[in-house]
């Protein structure tokens, strides 16, 4: 056992990369793979059965889980930002290097392009035969929707670029307020289920428009795959050229989020009082007397 364990530890350093960068890197990757994954798979079976297999409260209850997930997952290495619009909320105000946000974009939309390759995978033949054989982006048997995002028919570019912009900075607001040291901190090792929480929420109260994607790797690199996989460029194209608003208008939301809660909470904040040394000799005896 003590000989297998070594080994193990000597091909485990051999493999181990020593680029900081690129495992923060790969780490993104995998939490959106997963966070994708799972999200883009409840939506299949949803669509697939006709409703049979869930509901819309059975996305939003699966696409908050699945980003408490993939935070868990990527957190302690790379910070869980799973989202673009949160790297470059980090990079805005100086907590990330402005290195991490062009690799963080591209590991993360790879990441999402993979994920929708793996649900294509998992439900090749359901998709094929719901629309009788054929791959349709709309309509009573579109399938192009189980990976990206299209606008309701009421909903047009404006409105749709508000909701997107409204939409991530809720969110950009609720991340800072969970992850501030100063405000009322999350207890550690919380903060994933927390951020699970509040895309529930907001996917509970914003879905209805276009499916809250509020993050431009979940939305484009799905996206990129589906046109790749049969749909066409109709992905592009359809909802009044619809792609571009959920990846251009949650970086805009993302300034937004921050600076609203900068200038009404953040700059605000004031550090808990350090003790003196005082009271620190007084702690001490406490603490003694206890443990006599």
């Amino acid at each position: 056992m003590g000989r297998q364990k070594a080994m193990l530890r000597a091909v485990g350093e051999r493999l181990r990369i020593r680029n900081k960068l690129l495992r923060e890197a790969l780490a993104e990757f995998l939490g959106t793979l997963v966070f994708v994954t799972f999200g883009c798979g409840s939506v299949a079976q949803i669509v697939l059965s006709n409703g049979t297999f869930g509901h819309f409260l059975t996305v939003n209850l699966a696409f908050g889980f699945a980003v408490t997930l993939g935070i868990l997952i990527a957190g302690q290495i790379s910070g869980g930002h799973l989202n673009p619009a949160v790297t470059f909320a980090m990079c805005l105000m100086a907590r990330e290097p402005w290195i991490k946000l062009p690799i963080y974009i591209i590991a993360q939309t790879l990441g999402s392009f993979l994920a929708a390759g793996i649900v294509y995978g998992l439900y090749f033949d359901a998709i094929w035969a719901f629309a009788g054989g054929q791959l349709l982006v709309t309509g009573p048997n579109g399938t192009a929707g189980i990976f990206t995002s299209f606008p309701s028919g009421h909903l047009f570019s404006v409105n749709g670029f508000f909701d997107q912009f409204i939409g991530t900075a809720a969110l950009l607001v609720c991340i800072l307020a969970i992850v501030d040291p100063y405000n009322n901190p999350v207890p550690r090792g919380l903060e994933a289920f927390t951020i699970g929480i509040t895309i529930l929420v907001i996917g509970l109260s914003m879905g209805f428009n276009c499916g809250y994607p509020i993050n431009p790797a979940r939305d484009f690199g799905p996206r990129l795959f589906t046109s790749i996989a049969g749909w066409g460029s109709e992905v592009f194209t359809t909802g009044r050229q619809w792609w571009w608003i959920p990846v251009v208008a949650p970086f805009f939301g993302a300034v937004a989020g921050v600076l609203l809660y900068q200038m009404l909470i953040g700059c605000h904040d004031e550090p808990p009082p350090e003790s003196s040394d005082e009271e620190n000799v007084k702690l001490s005896n406490v603490k003694q007397r206890e443990a006599v």
